[in-house]
């Protein structure tokens, strides 16, 4: 399994309104190389707080918080600050809760059942550019999405340059900016133009929701 670099720290601020769930995580992940716990928040309103002022580079969110959603937290945290990447890390597996987190600019949403490897390794991937759904969730996903999509207009679809679809669907499969880059044989900053155009006409603020969208209209690509 591919690391963090060395001497390459990824800061994390972990939210649960659990002090024993937050407890286990921070034992858990300060184990493993590459990360740095620098917080933890049990409210929403505390999670914005400190994600504002720690400046994470991740959130690990769980989406029941006893003031507000963990969903309205990570909305609020993304328009803030989009460099600040927010994981939901929960039990509750609602399609609606999905789609919102989704929606809100999540890089991805786990159930708590993984096992400690998964969730290390689904960090290294969210700080590698990469979009995550619970495998047993993704399909519930697309389909909400396409029920929504169907019937509206292609959001700027039909303007895209054969290289803009290529690169979408690049990004639907989850790979970084810079394996897009070997496998279109571009410049990463070229990709990353690309990126922003694709992002403009699609009117998404974030790869993971491009990446739904993308696979709510190929769902055979899901296969």
């Amino acid at each position: 399994m591919t690391g963090f670099p060395q001497n390459s720290l990824m800061k994390i601020l972990i939210v649960d309104d659990h002090e024993v769930v937050r407890m286990g995580l921070r034992t858990l992940l300060e184990h493993q190389g590459g990360l740095k716990i620098v917080g933890e928040a049990g409210t929403a309103a505390e999670a914005i707080k400190k994600a504002m002022e720690l400046k994470p580079d991740l959130v690990l969110m769980d989406v029941r918080l006893p003031d507000e959603s963990g969903i309205e937290a990570c909305r609020q945290i993304r328009s803030a600050d989009p460099g600040i990447q927010v994981l939901m890390l929960t039990s509750y597996s609602s399609d609606e809760a999905i789609f919102a987190a989704i929606m809100a600019g999540a890089s991805g949403y786990l159930l708590k059942r993984l096992e400690s490897e998964q969730l290390y390794t689904s960090i290294i991937a969210i700080s590698q550019g990469q979009t995550l759904l619970d495998p047993t969730l993704s399909e519930a996903v697309v389909k909400r999405v396409k029920e929504i999509c169907d019937g509206e207009p292609s959001r700027g679809v039909d303007s895209m340059t054969e290289r803009e679809k290529d690169i979408l669907k690049l990004i639907a499969e989850g790979l970084t900016n810079r394996e897009i880059a070997g496998r279109v044989h571009l410049s990463e900053k070229t990709v990353r133009n690309h990126i922003t155009t694709i992002f403009m006409k699609l009117d998404v603020t974030h790869r993971t929701q491009a990446a739904i969208y993308y696979l709510s209209r190929n769902p055979a690509d899901l296969e």
